[in-house]
């Protein structure tokens, strides 16, 4: 039997398990998986200076249909299966969608302590210190693309359960959005995997003009 690559999600750079990744593999490919790409509206018009000047960036998302099933894992009477059924599983995408700031709130409480002995009053702060932070993500998909993502939506259809109701089928829709890290970010990881991305798409796109090379002759008269 060959190998199979497994696309996968991964969260890193967060709290979640402290220094241990939160990482998600789909347990079935998807079949399919829809991309859009969000271009920014272009200066047009007799009266605009520039007509060939990119501005924003265009935004590349993606919609990806994930199923995961305990059957196999059942069958071989695996004690997380028996346990949570594919409980797991999901918990772990739904923490891929939650801000997450657990030394914030640890030193946000240390704050409000010092605050309190100095006799500090007023209203209590609206936002934690520092601030909650969105995990931070990768899309694995295949040798060529490892995408810094955002989730902007997920749908999780719950199908089948077992005697303590664990869910043990379930189908996910997951939104996407590829980030594009700016010059001044600390996060090294997107830098790098956006970069890797970019190389592997551009090397792919040079490599398709061995396949149309002779086709151009064709169309091109002189």
């Amino acid at each position: 039997m060959s190998y199979v690559l497994r696309g996968a999600l991964i969260e890193y750079g967060s709290d979640f398990l402290g220094p241990l990744p939160n990482v998600v593999v789909f347990q079935f490919n998807p079949e399919s998986l829809t991309r859009n790409f969000t271009i920014p509206t272009r200066p047009t018009g007799a009266t605009a200076r520039e007509t060939s000047q990119a501005g924003e960036v265009p935004v590349e998302r993606f919609t990806v249909r994930a199923l995961f099933s305990a059957a196999d894992q059942l069958d071989q009477n695996n004690p997380l299966a028996r346990a949570s059924g594919v409980g797991s599983q999901l918990a772990a995408l739904a923490q891929m969608v939650h801000p997450t700031n657990l030394i914030g709130g640890l030193v946000e409480k240390a704050i409000d302590a010092v605050g309190s002995a100095l006799g500090a009053g007023g209203d209590p702060p609206t936002q934690s210190v520092p601030r909650e932070q969105y995990p931070r993500l990768l899309f694995v998909w295949g040798l060529s693309r490892v995408l810094p993502v955002i989730i902007e939506s997920m749908s999780i259809t719950e199908q089948q359960y077992d005697a303590l109701l664990n869910p043990v089928e379930a189908e996910v829709s997951i939104g996407l959005a590829v980030i594009d890290p700016c010059r001044c970010s600390d996060d090294t990881v997107a830098k790098g995997a956006a970069k890797f991305t970019a190389a592997a798409q551009e090397a792919m796109a040079m490599a398709n003009l061995a396949n149309v090379g002779s086709s151009a002759r064709d169309l091109i008269p002189f």
